[in-house]
Formats: C-alpha cells, sequence, structure tokens
C-alpha cells in the first residue's frame, strides 16, 4: 500500500482532535423543513433550498438518503438527489423469471444489518438473493488452501449475493415509502458555488443571508438549489470532488475484470475463489442453479475470453475453477501430520471439510462485460458544505467483493454523523462536525485497501519460494482459530484487524 496513503491519515485525525472542541460553538442555525415534496425556499431569489443534495442516485447515494429517512432526528430533512438516471423515475418491475443480470454484489452481514435497520431489506426478500454459509479460497500451485464456514463465528450466513439492479429498486421503494421530504433531480450537476466565507476550514459563523451560507448547484436543466450539504455519491470520477477541488492518490492495476452470469446443474450455498496466475476467479451463488463470474486477468486475455465462442469460454472457466491451471489442494501437504498438525487440535470445524470441486458451469445465462481495475483514495473525503461517500472517496481491488459494503459503511457512518448533529443544534455542513465522519471512515477504508492491494501484489509474482510462503499463509489461516474468526469477522463488516485478538 502506498504509504502516502497512511501517512495523510494521521494529520486529518489530528486535524479533527483539535477542531472537536468547537464542535457545539455554534447551535444558531435552525433547519428549514418543508411541507411534503415543496423545498422550503429563499425569500430572496425563490430558489428551492435542501438541507442535504446527494448528488448520485445510485445504491449508496441511495442508501444514504433512506437511511436519512428512517431516523427520528433527520427524517423532517429536505433532502434532493441529482441524478440524470432515468431508472430513478421509472417504475420498472424486477421480473423473476428473467436471467440475473451480471452486475451483482456481495452485501456483508454487516450491510444487511443496515438494510434492515432502515427498512430496505424487506423489499430486497421479494426479488432473487442467495445466502452462502461457506467459502473455499485456493490457489493454482494445489499448496494454499482454506475454508471458512458461519458456523466457525456462530453466524448463519457469511453474506448475500443481490443484483444491483435488486438492491437499487429496494431501496427507491424505501425512499418512496417513507415520509422523508425529499425530490430527484433528473438532471446532471454542472456547478458548484461557496459564499467566500464558505471556504475557509474554520469554524466561521453563519451568514444571516441564506445563500451565504449554502452551496449552491447549478444543474445541466436549468434548474438550481441551495444546499447546507452536498454530497458527492457520484462514483470514481465524481464531478463533486473535482469541483470540491479534493485530490486523489492512486493507481490503475495492470488488469481488467471480466463479469458475467453463468447456469449449472446444481445450486450451492458456498462461494468459490481461487488465486490463478493472472489473477482470481470467484464463482458467487445467485440461486436458482445461477451463479455469478468475477475473473481477473491481464486487458489482453480478458478482450479474448470476451469474443470466445460460448463452448470456449465454459470450457476456460471449468478448467480456471477445477484443475486446469494446477492441481488440486492436499490437505495432508501443510496440515495432516505436517508443519502445521500441531495447531489441529484448536482448528475450527471448517478446517477438517475437504476440499470440494465447484459445480461444473454449464451454459453462459448473460453477456460478458469488462471493467478495468484500480485503486483510488480521496486525500480528504470533507470540504466545507462538501463530503464524499462511496466510489467518489475510494475504489478497491474487487477480490473479496469489499466495494459496496465500504459504501454502505460510509452512508451508514454519515447518517448517524448528520444524526449527532442535529441532536447538538449544530449546522450540518460545517467542517468540525464532518470530519468525525471522515476520521472514522478513511481510518477503515484504508485498512481494507490495505489488505486487498497486498493480497494483489502477493500473488502477481510466480516464484518458488514465494509460493511455498503463501501456502503456508493459507494453511495458517485455516487451522489458526483466533486468526480464522478474526478474519470472518473483519470481511463480514466487523471493524477489527483479523489479528490474534
Amino acid at each position: 500500500m502506498n504509504r502516502a496513503i497512511v501517512r495523510r491519515i494521521t494529520p486529518s485525525i489530528r486535524t479533527w482532535r483539535s477542531t472537536l472542541k468547537t464542535f457545539c460553538s455554534d447551535t444558531s442555525e435552525k433547519l428549514h423543513g418543508s411541507h411534503g415534496d415543496k423545498a422550503v425556499t429563499d425569500s430572496t431569489d425563490n430558489v428551492p433550498q435542501y438541507d442535504v443534495a446527494i448528488v448520485g442516485g445510485g445504491m449508496v447515494g441511495m442508501a444514504l438518503a433512506c437511511s436519512l429517512a428512517s431516523m427520528p432526528l433527520t427524517k423532517h430533512l429536505n433532502v434532493a438527489i441529482i441524478d440524470s438516471n432515468p431508472a430513478l423515475l421509472a417504475r420498472d418491475n424486477i421480473k423473476k423469471e428473467d436471467a440475473p443480470d451480471p452486475r451483482v454484489s456481495t452485501v456483508t452481514p454487516a450491510t444487511i444489518s443496515f438494510f434492515k435497520g432502515m427498512g430496505a431489506w424487506q423489499y430486497v426478500q421479494l426479488h432473487r438473493h442467495a445466502f452462502f454459509d461457506r467459502m473455499q479460497v485456493w490457489d493454482y500451485t494445489g499448496l494454499g488452501y482454506t475454508r471458512y464456514s458461519a458456523r466457525d463465528v456462530d453466524k448463519a450466513v457469511l453474506g448475500c449475493v443481490v443484483e444491483n439492479k435488486v438492491l437499487q429498486r429496494s431501496l427507491l421503494s424505501c425512499m418512496e415509502d417513507s415520509d422523508v421530504k425529499k425530490k430527484i433531480y433528473p438532471s446532471r450537476l454542472n456547478s458548484m458555488t461557496l459564499h467566500k466565507s464558505s471556504l475557509l476550514s474554520g469554524t466561521d459563523s453563519i451568514s444571516s443571508e441564506p445563500s451565504g451560507s449554502l452551496a449552491k448547484l447549478n444543474l445541466s436543466n436549468g434548474d438550481c438549489l441551495y444546499a447546507k450539504l452536498v454530497v458527492g455519491a457520484d462514483g470514481s470520477k465524481s464531478h463533486v470532488r473535482n469541483l470540491a477541488g479534493i485530490s486523489t492518490t492512486g493507481w490503475k492495476y495492470p488488469q481488467n475484470a471480466i463479469i458475467c452470469t453463468v447456469e449449472h446443474t446444481e445450486d450451492s450455498r458456498c462461494a468459490w475463489q481461487r488465486f490463478l496466475r493472472t489473477g482470481p476467479i470467484a464463482l458467487l451463488p445467485m440461486g436458482d442453479n445461477y451463479s455469478n463470474i468475477v475473473w481477473t486477468m491481464d486487458p489482453q486475455q480478458a478482450a479474448d475470453r470476451r469474443s470466445m465462442n460460448e463452448t470456449d469460454f465454459l470450457k476456460a472457466v471449468n478448467d480456471a475453477l477445477d484443475d486446469g491451471h494446477g492441481p488440486h489442494p492436499q490437505s495432508e501437504r501443510m496440515g495432516g501430520g505436517g508443519i502445521l498438525a500441531w495447531l489441529r487440535s484448536d482448528a475450527t470445524s471448517s478446517a477438517s471439510e475437504p476440499f470440494e470441486v465447484p459445480p461444473r458451469i454449464t451454459k453462459l445465462a448473460s453477456d460478458r462485460m469488462v471493467f478495468p481495475l484500480s485503486l483510488m483514495h480521496a486525500n480528504n473525503y470533507v470540504s466545507k458544505r462538501v463530503v464524499l461517500i462511496g466510489d467518489a472517496a475510494h475504489t478497491v481491488h474487487p477480490l473479496a467483493g469489499q466495494g459496496v459494503n465500504l459504501g454502505f459503511g460510509d452512508a451508514n457512518s454519515l447518517s448517524r454523523v448528520i444524526a449527532e448533529g442535529v441532536a447538538v443544534g449544530s449546522d450540518i455542513g460545517e467542517m468540525t462536525l464532518l470530519k468525525r465522519y471522515e476520521s472514522e471512515r478513511k481510518a477503515a477504508n484504508i485498512a481494507m485497501m490495505a489488505i486487498l492491494d497486498g493480497f494483489q501484489k502477493a500473488y502477481s509474482i510466480d516464484f518458488g519460494p514465494l509460493n511455498v510462503l503463501r501456502a503456508a499463509a493459507f494453511h495458517g489461516v485455516n487451522y489458526i482459530s483466533p486468526l480464522k474468526k478474526n478474519i470472518i469477522s473483519y470481511a463480514s463488516g466487523e471493524q477489527r484487524l483479523p489479528l490474534f485478538t
């Protein structure tokens, strides 16, 4: 992990500590409400005014809106959602008999709990979703091998695979059924301006003029509006981030990911991931004998496999998931009487489970889609009256399926911080408040990014001694019970690093 990213978190935390003393210093600003879907307007120029303007109505932006709508302290806030995607205003029905869309998310137990808390999970349950309670991870050498089970941590599931369109529709339904005062602007953000005093990073007092204390947003359709807080949830190429002048650190990986939906003859509640020389391949259960493929490889290979005929592609997938790139793992090579045999007495129940060959793929059930991969991290998550969440703040390698879960974690954290600000009468766009969100989420996101980037780099080298070390690490995880349990808990969304604790 680039040391520059890690170094940036220390001054951010110091800044938060020093500014926290003035957190409650300004309680004079009253939140403006509205009636129905009509925003409160500025008496001077009749421009609509909102408490929160969310730029980007994707899954993470909509999750923030739903979370605000679900909490007693924030459900009265007036919210604008700005997104040109016509699906936000359409009520397209999702037909269960349709083949699953290849764009899916593996949501963690923490994310499921977040959805349940704001009332969105009930809508997910109306559509196709697939829980999994086991996960098998191995590599192409036949040496590295680990199995995880929800039973290892006394849980029912490790996660759930859900189509993105199902998550999006569920959040929209949750919003529509709430009493939150909201308006969706089917447009794009063109420009954003702040009063001169609003550009300061300190705790300057609020101007008596509404337009002097708010951000003004100009949209591509000619509309404009004011907002106390602008939330950039507009993806990795965030226009909000650029307009706020927030810089980023990161790099492109020499890899693309090919994703698609496939069909097999038998259903499974196990998620599979195999590390190959060119990158990992994952098979994620979607229910009804469908699974999602996420296969990372170099760009030329991705282009070649995307253009293959179905027969050749299915053969390549089955080889990658079976023994086409190397032998199956044999547990006795490392654990059954070998150097880690002494750990068996305290091992979890999943450590004794034998290697399973994944179900054989029989049909391609969707188009193949290819995406470039990169790591990106915003050097700051907040500016005066601006805050970033989701991919606008960070992007990660998809090998553990954590990207959208980090975004949902951002939405959960920010909604709680806004509620805390409302509770004490603070201005929700002030830096002293927003820095609390930044310090919490930047630490959590950088830790996960470092782990995922480390895995990517560790498997980018095919070298004999390193292969043995990687295999030993795999087996160590498999047999060292406290470490395995902490890894499962961390991957499930608990903010605890996977150490011997």
